[in-house]
């Protein structure tokens, strides 16, 4: 199965409680952190809620 590396790259200061809660389950903790995740439907649906606080790179 193919990995997905996910970096965040903007802080979720003053966002939603879904979206904060979508960062700790991804594994995030600090800024600039990157975690690697099996490429698989829940977690691209994780991705997509916080497409814009993260950079994503397949490996």
């Amino acid at each position: 199965m193919s990995k997905v590396k996910i970096t965040l790259v903007k802080s979720p200061i003053d966002k939603t409680k879904r979206q904060k809660a979508t960062l700790v389950a991804l594994g995030f903790r600090k800024m600039h952190q990157i975690v690697e995740h099996d490429n698989n439907p829940q977690i691209q649906g994780m991705i997509r809620v916080v497409q814009h606080l993260v950079q994503v790179s397949n490996d």
